[in-house]
């Protein structure tokens, strides 16, 4: 017998924050700036470890089954910010005011309500629990991060990390904490890109605070060996980060990186060893590589270079470089991931396919990891512009670009490499 079709209704909330669902009106989504009923084959519960969020100045948005017209609620609109390891095919519609304030840097997936749950638009490429704290008390992880700030006064690094599981409850300084999976290493307090949603740093006239501090020190090479040998000894499958959202650029202090990375391996230390770039100064691979360096994850908001560009606004390096980059790492014996920051409506067209199609085929990145472009939706519209062509939906495209090039694995976080493999795929 088949599964009954789901069919879910719009939800709204009020000023206290109170959300309830319409009698009526169905749940619409939107890609792009195409509003349209959600497909049956997106829905899903919403996850565990999942928020909702009131929209202030914008209305929600349903669909009147009766006259098929579009109909706008004087009461709020509401989104949901999934759960990691989820990647969204649709973000919330709503009606935005004309005296509306940008929104947070967050993804805003659209949510409906149905057989007493609520429902997103979004599809699970990954299972590595890793940013799932379900079940760990904010106790356990500040008495970690205390235990930090007290044995370790005179790391600065150290000191800045536990300050972050603290204060800014960032996932990988929590882990750090805690002593599991993926240890941050921030080191870089410039960036050689100004990209527009940048969660570090922000510039006054943006509309919208930077999630997070910057960091405003560099550690020494000692420092960061210290943080990667104490998260090794006390983790299982330890993978070890440079390049977070508290700092700029890690390949601009390569020199300090590569130095730290030899130091940990020379005495002994194991682990997997990444860095997340935008992958900026290819020249810089070769050494890193020689270190001990094992992976490296590279930031694309699209594989069309108009579109990176006005997105990243690197300064003092092209598109090829980023390219050139994937290539020498692979060169180098390295495992390579794309950082592909999805937008629905934006990303999932034909030409955007074709590009990302000839970018794997032709530099031949092992992973990548479907991650969700946090930004107002109408700021990112308007830096990138309108999309021309319709939208595919996520699942084809990831479906036909795995057709094309079959030996490409999708994922949401960096994996443990075991002799250059991951250990365990989703």
């Amino acid at each position: 017998m088949a599964a009954k079709k789901i069919q879910p209704v719009m939800v709204f909330a009020d000023d206290h924050g109170n959300i309830y669902d319409h009698p009526e009106f169905l749940m619409l989504v939107r890609r792009g700036r195409e509003l349209t009923l959600p497909r049956p084959d997106e829905l899903i519960p919403l996850p565990e470890g999942s928020d909702l969020y009131l929209l202030p100045g914008r209305h929600a948005l349903g669909l009147d089954p009766v006259t098929g017209r579009a109909e706008a609620l004087d009461e709020r609109a509401v989104a949901a910010f999934v759960c990691p390891t989820y990647t969204l095919s649709a973000t919330a519609a709503y009606l935005q005011e004309d005296s509306a304030t940008r929104l947070p840097l967050f993804a805003y997936g659209a949510v409906g309500f149905a057989n007493d749950r609520f429902w997103v638009t979004a599809t699970q490429v990954d299972k590595d629990r890793r940013q799932v704290f379900t079940g760990i008390s904010q106790e356990r992880i500040a008495r970690g991060a205390q235990d930090l700030l007290k044995r370790y006064p005179a790391n600065r690094l150290l000191q800045h990390l536990a300050r972050c599981a603290l204060t800014f409850c960032c996932p990988a300084a929590k882990n750090l904490a805690l002593g599991r999976y993926e240890a941050p290493l921030p080191t870089a307090r410039i960036c050689n890109a100004r990209c527009f949603g940048c969660i570090s740093f922000q510039p006054e006239d943006s509309g919208f605070p930077a999630s997070q501090n910057r960091i405003d020190f560099t550690p020494t090479p000692q420092e960061i060996t210290e943080v990667m040998s104490l998260h090794a000894r006390r983790t299982k499958n330890p993978i070890l980060s440079f390049g977070q959202g508290c700092e700029g650029e890690p390949l601009s202090e390569a020199s300090l990186i590569a130095e730290a990375i030899a130091l940990f391996r020379n005495a002994g230390g194991q682990g997997t060893v990444n860095i997340n770039t935008n992958a900026s100064l290819p020249d810089t691979i070769p050494s890193l590589a020689q270190a001990g360096l094992d992976s490296i994850r590279v930031s694309l908001n699209s594989a069309r270079e108009s579109i990176y560009n006005v997105y990243y606004r690197p300064r003092g390096y092209r598109f090829a470089d980023v390219l050139r980059t994937i290539t020498t790492a692979k060169a180098n014996g390295l495992f390579v991931s794309l950082n592909y920051l999805f937008f629905p409506g934006a990303n999932d067209t034909e030409s955007e396919l074709l590009a990302l199609t000839d970018l794997v085929t032709t530099t031949r990145p092992d992973f990548i990891q479907m991650r969700n472009l946090s930004l107002d939706p109408e700021l990112y519209i308007g830096c990138v512009g309108d999309p021309a062509e319709p939208s595919m939906g996520l699942a084809n495209f990831m479906k036909r670009l795995r057709k094309t090039c079959p030996w490409i694995k999708y994922g949401y976080f960096n994996p443990f490499l075991r002799d250059g493999v991951p250990v365990l795929w989703t």
